[in-house]
């Protein structure tokens, strides 16, 4: 969690005679970056520095440092928000202002003359390909914050992120370890890994196993998108902090890999055939390996984005096997891609096919236990979760829903994937 500071902070340090000087510099990274200070109305401040390694303009070749800040700055626009240079020294900074209880990732992106952006031609279509290409071809430089004290995390890429915790963002407290970079690896007993090759899909995957207690009983808590909670923000600690305090009962955790992005996107796009393979395949070599609840009411399965759409499919098309729904930022927009491709435009187009689904009496007759977020700051996913979420009120389907101030980002979710594990694994559920 970033302190706030007294008001007047910033000021004070942009006015020091020694700015830019190594005990300006050694003072900032004691403070940790970024810095906030309050605002009225639950607003705050928030200020980034970054020092220029090569110094101030006259030795440096960067030329811009672009901060992307998720659903917060624009990474679509061909002028994207860049921190500015102090004149005459090696600090480069900017400020934005926010609610108090917002919570996000961000990188920096230090540039060179060869990688300014290019003159985008043609339609707008055409312009918005040619922008998104060049804005991709800068991931490689995507440096996280060195001054913030929380530990950094990867996208789902494998890139570097920083974290914001504001002071009144809502608890994370199971994550402690990992933001404090404490964290040891899973414990080997505990965590088990083979290859699953599948016949009706054709093709091979990564698949872990981690048993936080033991129990012939043991709820079953599946994750797609399994190595991203493995290797980009490892949930075990969390796991087992929360476990070891009783906010959550021993269960045996199944995280599914996706092998890659085109197989991500075809695979939780509302995939019969996957998720027959998982309930044919998968589960009963899981049988054979570790003992667990084969009661749908102690089953969850748990996404983001597309994981969150694939999520609610599985339990609206076989909710005898899995009875609970952990859904983050569902793409419920599915299959209307076009409709998301152009970020300066309302989302107008019509409900999902799986919104329409839970219209026409989908899995009506078997409600289901599901937990669904969003982020305030999505726009068009915050939009069609709310349409997702009328329909399943409306269809007799028991839904605790949040929305949270934040964006389409992992430091979020995983603060819901706990809190929503609690919810649907408490012992009062059902």
């Amino acid at each position: 969690m970033h302190s706030l500071h007294a008001d007047g902070l910033v000021l004070n340090l942009l006015q020091r005679p020694d700015l830019g000087g190594e005990d300006w510099w050694r003072q900032v990274a004691e403070l940790g970056t970024p810095l906030v200070e309050p605002l009225p109305a639950a607003q705050v401040r928030v200020t980034f520095f970054w020092r220029d390694p090569w110094g101030d303009e006259r030795r440096s070749p960067i030329k811009k440092v672009y901060v992307d800040i998720n659903c917060v700055t624009d990474h679509h626009s061909p002028s994207p928000q860049s921190l500015e240079r102090w004149p005459g020294s090696d600090i480069w900074w900017w400020q934005f202002t926010i609610r108090g209880d917002w919570r996000g990732s961000y990188s920096f992106i230090p540039i060179e003359t060869a990688q300014l952006p290019p003159a985008f031609t043609g339609d707008a279509a055409q312009r918005r390909q040619q922008q998104r290409q060049w804005w991709c071809s800068l991931f490689p430089l995507m440096r996280h914050d060195p001054l913030n004290p929380v530990a950094p995390h990867c996208s789902s890429r494998g890139f570097p992120l920083s974290a914001i915790h504001l002071p009144a963002a809502p608890d994370q407290s199971a994550w402690r370890a990992l933001d404090a970079g404490q964290v040891l690896p899973a414990a080997s007993e505990r965590l088990q890994h083979f290859f699953w090759h599948s016949e009706r899909l054709a093709n091979r995957r990564n698949i872990w196993l981690y048993a936080t207690g033991a129990g012939e009983d043991r709820p079953l808590v599946v994750l797609l998108d399994g190595q991203f909670w493995l290797h980009g923000i490892p949930i075990f600690s969390a796991l087992d902090a929360e476990t070891l305090n009783g906010r959550l009962p021993p269960a045996l955790y199944l995280f599914i890999d996706v092998i890659d992005m085109a197989r991500r996107a075809e695979e939780l796009a509302c995939n019969a055939a996957f998720w027959r393979a998982v309930q044919e395949e998968l589960l009963p070599q899981v049988a054979t390996r570790e003992s667990y609840s084969d009661d749908p009411q102690r089953t969850v399965v748990v996404g983001q984005s597309y994981g969150g759409l694939a999520a609610l499919y599985a339990g609206l098309h076989w909710p005898q096997r899995f009875g609970c729904v952990l859904t983050q930022s569902g793409s419920f927009w599915w299959p209307h891609i076009e409709a998301m491709m152009n970020p300066a435009e309302e989302y107008t187009a019509d409900v999902g096919w799986l919104t329409e689904q839970v219209r026409g009496g989908l899995c009506a007759a078997t409600p289901l236990r599901v937990f669904q977020e969003a982020g305030e700051g999505e726009r068009d996913i915050h939009q069609v979760n709310r349409q997702m979420h009328r329909a399943l009120v409306e269809a007799g389907h028991r839904v605790d829903y949040r929305v949270f101030a934040g964006g389409h980002d992992a430091v979020c979710w995983r603060g819901g994937l706990i809190d929503g594990l609690r919810v649907l694994l408490a012992p009062c559920h059902g």
